[in-house]
């Protein structure tokens, strides 16, 4: 079997989902999505890591993303968090100024992980998720090392394919919102004994009202 490692950059992924305008889509089940994109009579999946960082300073965003933390941990993806840093912006034409939130650490820690697990022969594919061309020097390290090891690039959706990650990659592909639509979290997850409820999706992913259809 081909053993296979997911690298998912959670912001990319994010915001790629946020821009659909379809908030349900973001309560996702990574596990799922990524079995859309591998076979299962040639490959094993062995490992999804997802890479983000908490907004503390935003309480509702904060609570809603440890829920979808907790969700992804009780499928065994393994989330490596970030950190936001605080950063003094000032206006150039009223010189008022504010404090801004830049995100640390989640591309390096993406970058990192893929290419220790490269040198220590955890995959012999890596899978990819992101459009964000910051990678590529990385991306392009585990192909310089590793020519026998196969990147697959799987670009979020709405978003272009990055030149530069495409140039190294060897296959790519695109999640549609099919994917998605089919990729989902019940509204309750419960533990492995399936008594209790570990977490619940948030209010504001809660998936459309479909209108009854008439007679």
């Amino acid at each position: 079997m081909i053993r296979v490692t997911a690298f998912i950059d959670g912001f990319n992924l994010y915001h790629a989902v946020d821009d659909l305008g379809k908030p349900h889509f973001k309560w996702l089940d990574l596990d799922k999505l990524i079995r859309h994109f591998v076979d299962p009579t040639i490959h094993s999946l062995d490992a999804i890591y997802y890479f983000s960082a908490y907004a503390t300073w935003l309480p509702a965003a904060h609570k809603r993303h440890k829920a979808y933390v907790k969700a992804l941990e009780s499928s065994g993806v393994r989330p490596v968090m970030g950190n936001f840093k605080e950063k003094e912006r000032a206006c150039n034409s009223c010189a008022a100024g504010w404090v801004a939130h830049e995100e640390k650490e989640s591309d390096v820690n993406l970058a990192t992980f893929m290419v220790r697990g490269a040198y220590r022969h955890e995959y012999d594919e890596a899978i990819l998720v992101s459009g964000d061309s910051d990678i590529g020097p990385s991306v392009r390290m585990v192909k310089e090392d590793f020519p026998n090891k196969k990147i697959k690039l799987i670009t979020p959706p709405g978003r272009r394919h990055s030149k530069e990650l495409c140039a190294i990659a060897n296959k790519k592909s695109r999640i549609k919102e099919i994917h998605l639509e089919r990729s989902l979290f019940p509204q309750h997850i419960f533990d492995a004994s399936g008594g209790k409820v570990i977490v619940t999706r948030p209010k504001d992913y809660d998936p459309p009202i479909r209108k009854a259809e008439g007679p």
